[in-house]
């Protein structure tokens, strides 16, 4: 999946309309184009592609002052299901890399409480596997060497292990800081970040 795909679908949702300077502007208040990867030219893509495939539809073109019309865009249902299932997979899916994991974190006030912590958990029980798989290859190391690996190649295992420590550390502070009810989620009372305007349903 494409962290400009879910990030683009997010802001346009947020809005209810939007043409790509907004969604642009918008991301780059989230440094997005930093830890993302974003680019200008990737979000306008992005948007005249979800819209050939149906998860967007054209609804304004405002003219330009100083150069092309704009063209407004809003989530269609199907769209909406996309934004659902891309969300839920990047807070949940650890395969996916760095660009998604924090793209969802962005996002993730859009949905109930209870989803998230789900979701996270689920990834918690990956990491914990990872975990448990790294620390193994560390202990079969010397016999590893012995069968003719490189003893070097252990520090893979260890940098591996140190990362899906942090990990597990940063996901286990973040799960316990929303069942302490921090931030303010979708179905909480009060205005969610990233929540569709009044009137537009979730």
């Amino acid at each position: 999946m494409s962290a400009t795909r879910l990030l683009v679908l997010g802001v346009v949702r947020m809005y209810g309309k939007a043409h790509g300077y907004q969604v642009r502007r918008e991301l780059l208040t989230w440094s997005a184009d930093k830890w993302g990867n974003v680019q200008p030219g990737s979000i306008y893509h992005a948007l005249k592609k979800m819209n050939s495939e149906g998860l967007l539809e054209q609804v304004d073109v405002e003219p330009g002052k100083s150069g092309p019309d704009r063209t407004a865009y809003r989530l269609t249902d199907e769209g909406e299901q996309e934004y659902q299932v891309l969300l839920a997979k990047a807070l949940s899916d650890p395969e996916l890399d760095h660009p998604e994991v924090s793209a969802a974190i962005s996002l993730m006030t859009t949905l109930p409480r209870q989803r998230v912590i789900t979701l996270l958990k689920h990834r918690l029980l990956h990491l914990e596997a990872e975990d448990r798989r790294a620390k193994m290859m560390l202990d079969d190391l010397k016999m590893s060497v012995e069968l003719g690996t490189p003893e070097h190649v252990g520090e893979l295992f260890r940098l591996w292990g140190a990362i899906t420590s942090a990990s597990l550390g940063w996901i286990k502070n973040l799960i316990a800081r929303l069942e302490a009810g921090e931030y303010v989620m979708a179905d909480d009372a009060g205005s969610a970040f990233g929540a569709p305007p009044a009137g537009i349903p979730q």
